[in-house]
């Protein structure tokens, strides 16, 4: 039977170190994201905001 001297023949180690790694280094998460309602409900508002003038100058004028 032959020895195998190789000092890096380590069949647990790596699977050892692959844990570590992931349990270290989780996946970063995603960012929040941003609610788009406030963005809708300003453009809204916008919008009605120029109807309600033009209204207002359409009517005294």
């Amino acid at each position: 039977m032959t020895q195998n001297n190789d000092p890096n023949l380590d069949p647990a180690g790596n699977t050892q170190h692959f844990r570590r790694f992931v349990d270290e280094n989780p996946e970063p998460e995603e960012a929040a994201r941003r609610p788009i309602l406030p963005l809708v409900l300003a453009g809204v508002g916008v919008v009605l905001a120029i109807a309600v003038i033009v209204a207002l100058v359409l009517a005294f004028s």
